[in-house]
């Protein structure tokens, strides 16, 4: 049995079985917001803000509606440099527990393969002795987003989508949530092909003209 990635901060995850599949993937507290049920407990809010002060969070919800909203309610709560968001891919499906699939029909983060949810670990473990994957490449900004026509620009939203099923990640991530998970990834280098791709694009229907 592969060895559990030692984190040096707590996940927070939607329900039981969440915390369940990761219990055997990561060594670090795992926390439940009970789908909703975060909203309406001030105290599990308290301790989510006092815990993140010293050590900061990850939050990894489901890729559909529900996880975006409380993804959304954590970013309100808490400071930016204290939340790490992580990103399962679209994959269509269900879990084995449930008869019919979610509304948003993809597989939620209990469904996904053990490989795919250590892979989004790894670049953060402190584990000395675990080949873990390192963030490489160099940061992307706003300014580069702008510049590849991610934001600001009439057809950014249907660009942002093509790079973010790309990266395997939602696909109606917003502009910053693209940009701090291109970087928590170390996709540098697929974005710069991306943006090459569609500058190229671009050159090619000027000339068509």
């Amino acid at each position: 049995m592969a060895e559990r990635i030692k984190l040096d901060r707590p996940v927070i995850v939607e329900g039981r079985y969440d915390k369940i599949k990761l219990a055997s993937i990561i060594d670090t507290e795992i926390i439940t917001t009970d789908g909703f049920g975060v909203f309406r407990k001030n105290e599990k809010t308290a301790l989510v803000r006092r815990i993140a002060e010293k050590h900061g969070v990850f939050v990894l919800t489901d890729s559909d509606g529900a996880g975006r909203v409380i993804r959304n309610y954590f970013n309100s709560i808490l400071p930016p440099d204290k939340v790490t968001h992580l990103y399962t891919p679209e994959i269509s499906g269900k879990e084995s527990r449930k008869k019919t699939p979610s509304k948003a029909g993809y597989l939620g983060v209990e469904g996904m393969e053990t490989g795919l949810l250590r892979k989004l670990f790894e670049p953060f473990a402190v584990n000395a002795d675990l080949p873990c994957q390192k963030r490489t490449g160099r940061v992307i900004t706003k300014t580069d987003m702008y510049e590849a026509g991610l934001s600001g620009k009439p057809d950014s939203s249907a660009l942002r989508e093509e790079l973010a099923l790309l990266l395997g990640l939602p696909h109606d991530v917003t502009a910053n949530a693209l940009l701090a998970a291109i970087n928590l990834l170390g996709e540098s280098d697929r974005f710069d092909e991306f943006a090459a791709s569609k500058r190229a694009d671009g050159d090619e229907k000027k000339e068509g003209e």
